[in-house]
Order: C-alpha cells, then sequence, then structure tokens
C-alpha cells in the first residue's frame, strides 16, 4: 500500500507542474516596455513551443534506466516479495517525470529565443 501512494503520487505532481508557469505556458520575464504585440508574440511563441510534445525523446531511455537501477539495487539490498517489481515502477516513473521536466525545460528555452527574435529584451 505504502508503494501505492508513492506512484500515484507522481501524475499529481505532473498535473501540478503543467498548471504553472512552465512548459508551454512559460511568460518570460521582460526587461522594458512591452508593444502592443506583446500578447500575439507571446501566443506565437507558446503555440511553437507546445508541438513540441510532452515528453523529450530520451524519456523511454530514463525510464527504462531508472527502471533498471531501481529493481537492480533493490534486487540486491531487500529482495522480498514484491520489492523489486515496486522499485521498477517506482525507478520507470522517476524517468518518465525527468523526461518530462526536461521537455519543459525545452520549451520555456523555444519561447525565450522566439521571443528575443521578436525584439523583447529577455531576462528570465
Amino acid at each position: 500500500m505504502k508503494h501505492f501512494k508513492l506512484i500515484s503520487a507522481a501524475p499529481i505532481i505532473l498535473s501540478i507542474a503543467a498548471c504553472t508557469n512552465t512548459g508551454a505556458s512559460y511568460q518570460p520575464v521582460i526587461d522594458g516596455p512591452v508593444g502592443p504585440n506583446y500578447g500575439a508574440d507571446l501566443a506565437y511563441c507558446q503555440n511553437l513551443a507546445a508541438q513540441q510534445g510532452a515528453l523529450s525523446s530520451d524519456t523511454a531511455g530514463k525510464a527504462a534506466a531508472g527502471a533498471g537501477v531501481a529493481a537492480a539495487s533493490t534486487a540486491v539490498f531487500a529482495n522480498e516479495g514484491n520489492n523489486v517489481r515496486d522499485a521498477a515502477i517506482l525507478g520507470a516513473a522517476a524517468g518518465v517525470t525527468a523526461g518530462a521536466l526536461d521537455q519543459n525545460s525545452k520549451k520555456e528555452a523555444i519561447i525565450r529565443n522566439c521571443m528575443a527574435q521578436r525584439g523583447y529584451k529577455v531576462v528570465g
């Protein structure tokens, strides 16, 4: 039951991260005044970033690595019952979460670069 609670927390964490100022919803900090086209420019850049998808291209590798490391270490140190399986699931979830966070960072960089190319002084 304890492992089930940990596994069920991952989607909640990802949902919360999706609702904040991250990924394709990111609004960069602009130094100086913004013109009347700011809203349209930001929407264009956010749409461009949203086309990148939710997960990075190496998410599967991160999930497999997380599952393998967690399962192997559990098999060595705590091989009882379903511990190895549960550890592999948690490791895979951690890898998927890492892939999603990495993709969010890439989307934010796309928005910053796009806004800078449109003449805004992006500072964050």
